[in-house]
């Protein structure tokens, strides 16, 4: 199947053409048609499956055949739970719909509202924003919902795990009833599939990538480190493999930065990535890291879920989590697009129980190997 079985107008399939986007992954090859069709869908997928395009790319062909007026009102609704996440779909929905009429804007929090206030006042016909910010703004004055005819609603799990969940089901009773509703989430919890239930009229329901299967194309290893012996083993895995662009995950906000300064120390570009780090930070490591100037990003769970690297050679969990789903998140990261990819996990006599829960969920032994000394 190819973009053109889809039935996409000319200026979509330019732009993914000229972007070297060939085929259809499968969420897209299965969002795509009832989308277009106007119906409303339920899509279980985890990050770095094609998701994104699978709900931009239709809603701007439906953009692009909706009769224009002079003024321009935000008609798409585009909710996702982090900064990150929000400005990686406005710049695919800007990639997709390069030659098409259709305007878009990311509003975000921890960044000063006035250009984002700027730029809303101008018309916008995609609107892209987190929660927090989202309903600030309404209640201002700035942003006017009650034209919304089709509401994405995002990493709905992830929405669930920052706390959220009111926010969004405050947004829901802004916007019109009557509307086309896109629900994604890469979990299934019975409070998401309850809110999924509340809010999608008949829906068309898309599944694509079970926990496990995120897992097959990655090599995972597994070094037994005590937690005092954890920063040498980590400099020793960095400094002995040949990957450039490794991202490590700790569990706390304090840990990235420990650990990114340890690296630094010992002459690793590295730098930490967490929700505490201004939102100006947060992108300058984030594109330092995607333009190869760092090596190293040190990141915690909630933040990474928005980072998009399509070619990340390595993942190491420093610290193993405590939810099995989140080790099959963070190792996701990496093997994406067909490629081969390398999880490396260092586990402390505390986290062993861990361990043997990210086993029973994946079905499959993690090898254990041992650190040349």
């Amino acid at each position: 199947m190819t973009f053109n079985d889809l039935t996409l107008i000319e200026p979509i399939l330019e732009a993914l053409d000229k972007k070297g986007y060939k085929l259809p992954t499968p969420i897209q090859q299965k969002a795509i048609p009832p989308i277009l069709a106007g119906r409303d869908v339920l899509g279980c997928a985890q990050t770095g499956t094609g998701k994104t395009a699978a709900f931009a790319i239709p809603i701007l062909q439906i953009l692009d055949k909706q009769q224009r007026t002079d003024k321009r009102v935000i008609s798409t609704l585009i909710l996702t739970p982090t900064r990150e996440l929000a400005i990686q779909i406005e710049e695919n929905i800007v990639d997709y719909g390069a030659s098409l009429r259709s305007s878009y804007c990311v509003i975000f929090g921890g960044v000063s509202q006035q250009q984002q206030i700027q730029r809303l006042k101008k018309g916008v016909d995609i609107l892209v924003a987190t929660p927090g910010r989202l309903l600030d703004l309404h209640q201002q004055g700035f942003i006017d919902l009650k034209n919304i005819k089709q509401f994405v609603l995002d990493e709905a799990d992830r929405m669930l795990d920052m706390g959220f969940i009111h926010d969004v089901k405050r947004v829901i009773q802004l916007i019109p009833k009557n509307r086309q509703t896109l629900f994604f989430s890469a979990t299934m919890p019975k409070t998401i599939q309850q809110l999924a239930n509340s809010i999608l009229q008949n829906p068309v329901t898309v599944t694509v990538a079970p926990v496990s299967s995120a897992t097959e194309k990655v090599e995972q290893r597994l070094y037994f480190a005590e937690k005092e012996e954890k920063r040498t083993v980590l400099t020793q895995l960095i400094t002995e493999s040949n990957c450039n662009s490794i991202l490590v995950f700790t569990r706390t906000k304090h840990g990235a930065d420990k650990v990114a300064k340890f690296l630094n120390k010992v002459k690793i570009s590295a730098a930490a990535i967490h929700g505490n780090k201004t939102q100006n930070a947060r992108q300058k490591a984030l594109n330092d890291f995607k333009d190869g100037k760092l090596r190293v990003l040190v990141a915690t769970d909630i933040v990474a879920r928005g980072i998009d690297i399509n070619e990340l050679e390595l993942v190491i969990n420093y610290e193993i989590p405590n939810i099995s789903e989140t080790y099959v998140h963070r190792i996701g990261r990496t093997g994406r697009a067909g490629n081969s990819g390398l999880a490396i996990s260092l586990c402390e006599e505390s986290e062993k129980p861990y361990v043997r829960d990210i086993e029973k969920i994946m079905g499959r032994k993690i090898s254990v190997l041992t650190v040349k000394k």
